[in-house]
């Protein structure tokens, strides 16, 4: 009742009973208060602590997660660049292996080009010499026939075969056959 009067005087003076407060609403004021932490400790309180313990844990769990990910990600890396450096090195030993085979093929190639060009010189060598033989046996036999025509005008009979032979042996001993092969080999 005295605060029904005090708030009666307060409004009669014109000001709030609130910013002049008593003994009687203080103690009020306190009760309810306590009353309410007491309310609030037992229902409110723990559930809060509850949800921020959970989601203390979330955060917690959502780091280590971040962190396993975080290493998963660098061994990753780690072997993709591993395996990338031994493709590298893999490419540039194929590079070197076809770069060597294919110089060792080159030379290969110039080798049997130049043996087959030996072999062609040695067979039109071949050729030469043997076209040059049959062409110097082509030339005796003119010759003698030459020397026997000559010969039988000259002493105007025909001579026997021992003469022939005679007169064609000398005539080619005079020749120089040599000169005539080395002249053509050239």
């Amino acid at each position: 009742m005295t605060d029904l009067l005090v708030f009666a005087a307060a409004e009669e003076e014109g000001g709030s009973f609130l910013v002049t407060p008593s003994v009687g609403l203080m103690i009020w004021t306190l009760l309810v208060f306590a009353i309410s932490i007491y309310i609030l400790g037992k229902v409110a309180f723990p559930r809060i602590a509850e949800a921020l313990d959970k989601r203390q844990r979330a955060i917690e769990e959502s780091i280590d997660a971040s962190e396993r990910t975080r290493r998963q990600a660098d061994e990753l890396l780690a072997e993709y660049r591993e395996r990338l450096a031994e493709a590298r090195a893999q490419a540039d030993e194929i590079v070197a292996r076809a770069r060597k085979t294919g110089e060792s093929q080159e030379a290969e190639s110039l080798a049997q080009a130049a043996r087959k060009r030996e072999e062609m010189m040695e067979q039109a060598r071949r050729d030469i010499q043997a076209e040059t033989r049959r062409a110097l046996q082509e030339i005796r036999r003119e010759v003698a026939d030459l020397t026997v025509a000559a010969t039988e005008k000259v002493t105007r009979k025909s001579l026997t075969a021992d003469d022939q032979r005679r007169l064609v042996d000398d005539a080619l001993s005079e020749l120089d056959f040599a000169a005539l092969s080395a002249g053509n080999e050239r």
